[in-house]
C-alpha cells in the first residue's frame, strides 16, 4: 500500500510565494515520476509540473518561470515552490507518483488527497 501526504497549501496575496510537498511512503520498489496537478472550481484537471527520476522536468507553460518543481529522492518527497503567484492559480493541488510498488509490479500511478491553494487580495 502507499501513501502520499501532501502539506503547504494556504492562502496569499498576489505576488506571494506557498512551498507544497508531498511524500511517498509504503511499499516502494522504485519511483519514475513524480509531479503536481491542478483543479480549479469549474474546470478541468490540468498539469502543472513533473519530474522524472532523471531530473528532467515538464511545465505547464501558464507555470513556466514562476513555479519550480524539486524532488529529495531519499525522502520520497516532491515539492513545488510557487512564485509570484496569482489569482488564476487558485485551485486544488494533487501531487502524483508514478512507482512499482515490488519488482514485479507495474508502474502505477498514486494520487495525493489534495491541497488547497487560495491566491486571494
Amino acid at each position: 500500500q502507499v501513501q502520499l501526504v501532501e502539506s503547504g497549501g494556504g492562502s496569499v496575496q498576489p505576488g506571494g510565494s506557498l512551498r507544497l510537498s508531498c511524500a511517498a511512503s509504503g511499499s516502494i520498489f522504485s519511483i519514475y515520476t513524480m509531479g503536481w496537478y491542478r483543479q480549479a472550481p469549474g474546470k478541468q484537471r490540468e498539469l502543472v509540473a513533473t519530474i522524472a527520476s532523471g531530473g528532467s522536468t515538464n511545465y505547464a507553460d501558464s507555470v513556466k518561470g514562476r513555479f519550480a518543481i524539486a524532488t529529495d529522492n531519499a525522502k520520497k518527497t516532491v515539492y513545488l515552490q510557487m512564485n509570484s503567484l496569482e489569482p488564476e492559480d487558485t485551485a486544488d493541488y494533487f501531487c502524483t507518483v508514478d512507482l512499482r510498488a515490488t519488482i514485479m509490479s507495474r508502474v502505477t500511478r498514486y494520487w495525493g488527497q489534495g491541497t488547497q491553494v487560495t491566491v486571494s487580495s
